[in-house]
């Protein structure tokens, strides 16, 4: 059980925003906290606490008029610590060697493997090729409906077929390094974590999955440890004093 740093950077700022409120048009979200830091000083951080296998996220999408500025921040953070850090936002199999070059150590992938509800495999495959299993971190981020979690893409607003199972995990193991999962939900909101999802990712036995969504407190940690039986990461953003939160980034780093 590590704690995985992260870098989302949103209109050419770092930021923290609420799990399923971006946009693409207007390239809005709400808001948590914005720093006037740029993101390679929080790669330069991490990098110095010698914390590895953290995210960054390019939040705006190719056509944004804000897209060339976030991507030279996540430039600048790849810089600072190569070969430290993964990235995600908008991979495809056409870019993901220039992020990989750049300094990356793994590619994220959303939309181009889930889109419109849908799965595509030859999207994955095409991704293989280009880079290889083992710099791919597949983000089966979800949303519970019904009596399941379901993977839900195009900006977490859509949801797909996909019922997040251990089954399900074990098949994509085959075509990744890691997993990273984010619970929709409660992304942002420092309102607690999806434990009946926390719980599922710990009793499954595979590659390296991060959890990401609602730990808010040393409390949350500790009920973090005994759900997943500490077998799984997790990642914390709004929740850290460094992005304007009350859990201290002193404490929360020891987790390695």
């Amino acid at each position: 059980m590590k704690f995985r740093p992260c870098i989302d950077i949103h209109n050419g700022k770092v930021k923290q925003i609420v799990g399923g409120s971006l946009r693409d048009e207007g390239d809005r979200a709400n808001t948590n906290y914005a720093s006037e830091l740029d993101a390679a000083f929080y790669a330069e951080l991490y990098r110095k606490d010698r914390l590895k296998g953290g995210h960054i996220i390019l939040l705006n999408p190719a056509g944004s008029k804000y897209y060339e500025e976030t991507k030279r921040q996540a430039y600048g953070a790849l810089k600072a610590y190569p070969g430290g850090m993964q990235i995600g936002g908008g991979i495809t199999a056409e870019n993901a060697k220039n992020f990989l070059d750049a300094g990356a150590s793994h590619v994220i992938v959303t939309s181009y493997v889930f889109k419109s509800g849908t799965f595509y495999r030859d999207n994955l495959e095409r991704l293989l090729s280009a880079v290889g299993k083992e710099h791919i971190v597949l983000d089966l981020s979800c949303r519970k409906k019904g009596d399941g979690y379901y993977v839900v893409t195009d900006r977490w607003q859509e949801f797909t077929d996909m019922r997040l199972t251990e089954e399900v995990l074990t098949e994509l193991s085959s075509c990744c390094d890691e997993f990273l999962i984010h619970g929709v939900d409660v992304e942002g909101r420092r309102s607690g974590m999806e434990e009946e999802l926390v719980h599922m990712l710990g009793a499954w036995s595979g590659i390296p999955v991060t959890y990401a969504g609602g730990i808010s407190s040393l409390e949350d940690l500790d009920k973090f440890r005994r759900l997943s039986g500490g077998n799984i990461d997790f990642t914390i953003g709004s929740a850290l004093d460094l992005f304007g939160g009350n859990l201290p980034y002193e404490t929360v780093k020891r987790f390695q």
